[in-house]
């Protein structure tokens, strides 16, 4: 019901035409705006890519303007912001949109991709048709191309000695900071810890202050954000092969013409290509970096995270709203 009511609100707020910064590209020749907002910082594999291969693919007809470190919007609010007109584009998880279409938790699920190239074939494949169409119709949102993010893994303020994580029931009482969503919060559970819901922005201060025991994210995040200089350990999980879509205001693309639609979607294409080898060459060189500032690094008993992680979706609420069969069919894509 919830979901229902915010979607339906979400409408109305299109439909009064509160349309501010996704303004159409104008008839004089003037440059439209495409604005972006992310959580993330400037030098962000994805907001690199963004700015150093999509803004000068689109420069012609559109002035890009991104805002960083949620500073346009705050994070998980940059959805709801393209739908009422109010933003261009943003880089949305699938998290994200499970809040308005439950189905898409199935892609933020613990083990189900298994790498980037997984992620594309996934993406690009027919059985996301109905996903795009539905986001694209009831949220005034088109899913553009999916960008890597990497893969997770739990960092904690605790040595090795205090803490050594080797299973999920050594996470039990543990206070791992994750993003407030229901998707991300089950994951949270899944994985045996104490999920705490915080806004990215507030990590490092929570990390250094102890009001948190660790966070989630790909090594490219924990160097980024200097999350390495507030903690101890990261155990390799890889419990989630994270990704981003590039979300893009549906009324801006139907105010472009057929070229420039198309150079949009090349450009979001070719972004998402770059950032993804920019965070595969990061994920490849980070660890001995992150170990020469103290954080000890090592990989835990993958099986029975995994084990644990696919048992707690199976039967759960958080499953019943899958497509039945879409499960195999990702697997099947896999390698």
């Amino acid at each position: 019901m919830f979901t229902f009511t915010r979607r339906a609100a979400i409408a109305s707020v299109a439909a009064l035409g509160l349309a501010a910064a996704a303004m159409p590209a104008a008839a004089d020749g003037h440059k439209t705006t495409f604005s972006m907002a992310t959580s993330g910082s400037e030098t962000d594999a994805r907001s690199e890519a963004l700015a150093k291969v999509f803004a000068p693919m689109v420069a012609e007809f559109a002035d890009y303007q991104p805002g960083y470190n949620g500073t346009l919007f705050a994070q998980g609010t940059e959805l709801e912001a393209i739908a009422g007109g109010n933003l261009t584009m943003s880089i949305a998880s699938a998290q994200e949109l499970a809040q308005f279409f439950p189905e898409f938790s199935i892609f933020a699920t613990g083990y189900v991709h298994q790498d980037a190239a997984h992620q594309v074939r996934v993406f690009n494949d027919p059985l996301m048709d109905p996903f795009k169409a539905k986001v694209e119709e009831e949220l005034g949102v088109k899913l553009l191309s999916v960008m890597y993010l990497g893969r997770r893994h739990v960092n904690l303020r605790q040595t090795r000695e205090e803490l050594d994580v080797q299973t999920p029931a050594d996470l039990a009482g543990v206070n791992l900071r994750m993003p407030g969503t229901d998707a991300w919060q089950f994951l949270g559970k899944a994985l045996g810890a104490a999920p705490t819901p915080l806004a990215f922005s507030e990590v490092y201060t929570a990390l250094s202050s102890g009001a948190i025991d660790g966070q989630d994210n790909p090594l490219p995040t924990v160097v980024d954000k200097k999350f390495y200089e507030v903690t101890k350990q990261i155990a390799l999980t890889s419990h989630l092969v994270d990704l981003n879509y590039i979300a893009f205001s549906a009324e801006t693309w139907n105010s472009l013409d057929a070229a420039q639609q198309l150079t949009v979607q090349r450009a979001a294409d070719a972004a998402a290509s770059w950032g993804r080898l920019k965070q595969l060459e990061k994920e490849n060189n980070l660890a001995d970096f992150i170990r020469s500032n103290g954080v000890e690094i090592y990989t835990p008993d993958l099986a029975a995270f995994r084990e644990h992680v696919q048992g707690q979706y199976v039967g759960s609420e958080a499953a019943a709203s899958w497509p039945e069969g879409l499960l195999d069919k990702i697997n099947a894509l896999g390698n």
